[in-house]
């Protein structure tokens, strides 16, 4: 290819629309929330990249999107905003999405790219989750009112307990599925 006839590079607002319209929408079907997570994520990036930089965001190009803006970023977030670190890794986590997708478009950019998607999440304590004794889940489950749809809750709520199944697994069951004698070998 000349220089005349060589393909001119996409626009970093271009890269943004075409990552929502295209990306998420018709080649992921990301869900609704999903895509709303990333939007938030990515406006919250480029009012945080408008202030620290002076550029508008129409005015951004994917080499001022460095590691260092990133980490910038996610301290603002952490600091200033108080979030938690899950929220933290969750605006990373769409960072990243459009950054891998930017550097499918725009092969100019791969190195810048490549050393920002070197950010790592950070790591986090998980809670440690507890449960309930046998006498408090007797006590929640109580009796069933005298209406069908209290029964109906209590049956569930028992079934639930009983058998350690998730919600999933027991909306996918059928009333062939269910066997109401019990065989002994």
């Amino acid at each position: 290819m000349t220089e005349a006839t060589a393909p001119h590079p996409v626009t970093f607002s271009a890269l943004v629309q075409q990552f929502f319209t295209e990306y998420l929408v018709n080649q992921r079907a990301m869900s609704p929330r999903t895509i709303a997570s990333y939007r938030d994520a990515m406006l919250l990036f480029l009012n945080f990249a408008q202030h620290r930089l002076g550029k508008m965001p129409t005015a951004l190009n994917l080499a001022d999107i460095t590691p260092d803006l990133i980490l910038a970023f996610l301290d603002y977030l952490e600091q200033q905003r108080h979030n938690a670190v899950r929220s933290r890794n969750l605006r990373l986590t769409a960072l990243r999405a459009f950054l891998k997708y930017a550097a499918r478009r725009d092969v100019s950019s791969f190195f810048v790219i490549e050393q920002a998607l070197g950010i790592p999440m950070k790591r986090f304590e998980r809670p440690m989750l507890g449960f309930l004794s046998r006498e408090e889940m007797l006590a929640i489950l109580g009796q069933p009112g005298e209406t069908w749809t209290s029964q109906r809750d209590h049956l569930l709520l028992t079934l639930l307990y009983n058998t350690g199944a998730r919600v999933s697994e027991i909306i996918g069951v059928k009333v062939g599925d269910v066997v109401m004698s019990v065989k002994r070998l």
